[in-house]
């Protein structure tokens, strides 16, 4: 069979999962019903060897693809209500491929409520690239920028798994060392973030400012804390790590700050009041400070600790 040409990619590939307000895939552009509720917008682009790899299972690949934006629409407190896809694909492509890689984008669409509703494919003589464009409701946006003095810092899972699954692939002698289990946790946690969608309503009534972690806990803080003109306290011990990433830093404590400065976390970073009552996993590790000086990390001891960056830069 020969490969698709581009419309039956549109026709036959991505139109079966698009939402209406895709209008079938037919129109260049979608149509969205207006509501009261302020329209957010966020885009995401996922590249082969930077943010995966090409030998990624490829329904794998677009549901990371997909998650990641969906995340974004969660720190802000949005519900999601659709997105758009423009691909990118290198000449070696399949059929097979992009039968399997839509198969997960419209499993993760059905499951989050957030249909396909447009967006383009192209050709390209580099890797493969992925860029997707979510759009969210929201009854309150949470932005970066209200975090105040006295403000309580929460976490909204486990810190760092996704960072050590990375190192794991990398290291076939730390993939050794771990149980299968463990492995396998921190693995998952790369390929397949969870976007924590379920928290976004206590996000939209409860907290000052909010981002994802998609960069590392201590450089995202960082960028939290300029954003709203303040400082911060972290109590590093505070910072809630999963058996599986206990497992590995028992082998090798550098991973530590693997854990606390890489990327791909996909949790949320939360500056609220002291007194609100988050849920597990909720975590509180800090306390938002007056100051325009960047995050202090304290030990269990109360002393400070220095990382050598504070998190995943492209450039």
């Amino acid at each position: 069979m020969p490969r698709y040409s581009e419309d039956d990619i549109i026709a036959h590939v991505f139109a079966p999962i698009a939402g209406t307000a895709a209008l079938g895939l037919k129109d260049d552009a979608a149509l969205l019903a207006p509501e009261s509720a302020p329209l957010v917008v966020t885009t995401d682009m996922v590249v082969a060897g930077v943010h995966f790899f090409a030998d990624d299972d490829p329904s794998l690949i677009a549901k990371k693809a997909l998650r990641v934006n969906l995340s974004d629409l969660a720190a802000k407190g949005a519900k999601p209500i659709g997105f758009l896809l423009a691909l990118a694909l290198p000449h070696d492509w399949t059929n097979a491929w992009l039968d399997a890689f839509a198969a997960g984008l419209a499993e993760d669409a059905r499951a989050y409520g957030a249909p396909l509703i447009g967006g383009d494919t192209g050709a390209t003589p580099g890797p493969l690239t992925i860029s997707i464009t979510a759009l969210g409701r929201a009854r309150r946006f949470v932005p970066r920028t209200g975090a105040k003095p006295g403000d309580a810092i929460f976490v909204s899972g486990p810190i760092g798994d996704a960072a050590l699954g990375l190192a794991v692939r990398r290291d076939p002698a730390l993939a050794k060392r771990l149980s299968a289990s463990a492995r396998d946790h921190l693995i998952g946690r790369y390929l397949l973030p969870q976007p924590r969608l379920d928290i976004a309503p206590w996000l939209a009534a409860s907290a000052s400012a909010a981002m994802d972690i998609s960069d590392g806990l201590a450089g995202d803080l960082a960028k939290l804390c300029r954003a709203s003109g303040v400082s911060a306290a972290v109590d590093l011990a505070s910072v809630p790590l999963s058996a599986a990433a206990r497992e590995a830093m028992a082998i090798d404590p550098a991973l530590f700050e693997t854990a606390i400065t890489g990327g791909d976390d996909y949790e949320i970073l939360i500056a609220a009041g002291s007194e609100a009552p988050p849920a597990a996993p909720i975590c509180r590790i800090g306390e938002i400070v007056e100051g325009s000086a960047p995050p202090v990390f304290l030990d269990g001891h109360k002393k400070p600790v220095f990382f050598k960056k504070l998190s995943f830069q492209h450039f």
